[in-house]
């Protein structure tokens, strides 16, 4: 268990395409877990922000997801599905650009499916804050960032602008 750096934009490596977990990697799989939450946890101590990250930005090329929104949910090998059509704009964050907002759509709604740590199959049902956070997520297991999502080219801003944001 250890702090670790996060990669940053510009950062090739967070454009790479994160690879499966297989079952014999589990016990590896959980001491990166342990990683993921020493990292994330520091981070909010540090910036105020963060609910979740992914392997790939420390630098582990595996497609796991660690959350922590009130309880641990590790996600391994998740897969989103039955997005919804219906979109909504936000403006999102993320802790490999710390400093930096971006005006992306996410979907409404759909559902996950995914492994837990005893390689068990689940799933959720996704809305609000938990969908838009884990589409984020997802797309980091893809090698795609907030930045390639943007709607336009003005929708980029500093955080020490939010309160001149349109929160739409």
């Amino acid at each position: 268990m250890a702090v670790k750096e996060i990669l940053k934009l510009g950062n090739p490596e967070l454009y790479e395409k994160s690879e499966q977990v297989w079952p014999d990697e589990l016990d590896y799989i959980a001491r990166v877990t342990d990683d993921l939450r020493d990292t994330l946890l520091d981070f909010r101590e540090r910036h105020g922000f963060g609910l979740a990250i992914t392997a790939p930005q420390i630098g582990v090329k595996k497609r796991l997801v660690f959350a922590h929104i009130g309880t641990d949910l590790i996600l391994v090998n998740p897969v989103l599905k039955d997005m919804s059509e219906e979109m909504i704009e936000l403006w999102d964050n993320c802790m490999s650009f710390p400093e930096l907002l971006v005006k992306v759509h996410r979907h409404k709604k759909g559902q996950i499916d995914y492994r837990d740590l005893n390689w068990s199959e689940q799933n959720l049902v996704l809305g609000g804050d938990l969908s838009q956070l884990l589409q984020h997520e997802c797309d980091h297991l893809d090698g795609i960032l907030a930045v390639q999502r943007a709607v336009d080219d003005k929708s980029f801003a500093l955080k020490s602008e939010r309160d001149k944001l349109d929160q739409s």
